[in-house]
């Protein structure tokens, strides 16, 4: 009962996290928002970047939860965290009163611990009896994770701001008149 309690507190805090971005539920930015936050911490472009924390965070939040391909979902969730770690808490030290990133680094603490201890019978996983736990499937959502996260922050840094087209040049006095002579020739 022990895991399945916290697969389905921890997976529903990430789900309600995804759907912050993605439907701005639950006082959330939504994606117009999520998408500039992204711009702004060069996870470039921001509306894809916002689209696929969202999706990883919901959808892995659901796995988890449902304890179904656990090592999975928990690299998707360990990607996510490690990027906020790296792009908007570290700077801020350990302490979340600080804005500081224990409570991402306690999230990937659990997130691996119910992954090395599995899911539990009261799982998809346990019911399909599939067994992919201990500290070697751990292990690889962890790296797995931290590739993802670093792959994400290298991309977004290699995109460039793509700046709005200048306008058109408005037409001179003589390339309007000309215009509408040719316009009035062709309607008589």
């Amino acid at each position: 009962m022990g895991r399945l309690l916290a697969r389905g507190v921890i997976g529903g805090l990430f789900i309600g996290h995804g759907m912050q971005k993605l439907l701005g539920w639950f006082g959330g930015p939504g994606l117009d928002g999520a998408a500039q936050m992204m711009d702004s911490l060069e996870l470039r472009p921001g509306r894809r970047n916002a689209v696929a924390a969202s999706i990883s965070e919901a959808a892995g939040g659901a796995m988890l939860a449902a304890g179904f391909l656990t090592p999975v979902a928990a690299a998707a969730l360990i990607g996510t965290m490690i990027t906020a770690i790296r792009k908007v808490h570290l700077k801020n030290g350990l302490w979340n009163a600080g804005g500081g990133y224990e409570f991402n680094l306690a999230l990937i603490a659990a997130t691996l611990a119910i992954v090395d201890g599995g899911p539990g019978p009261l799982s998809l996983e346990g019911a399909l009896g599939i067994d992919d736990t201990g500290w070697p499937s751990a292990l690889g959502a962890l790296a797995a994770g931290a590739a993802g996260s670093t792959l994400v922050i290298e991309l977004g840094r290699r995109q460039t701001v793509s700046a709005p087209e200048p306008p058109a040049p408005a037409p001179s006095a003589a390339a309007s008149a000309e215009q509408a002579v040719a316009q009035e020739a062709v309607t008589s």
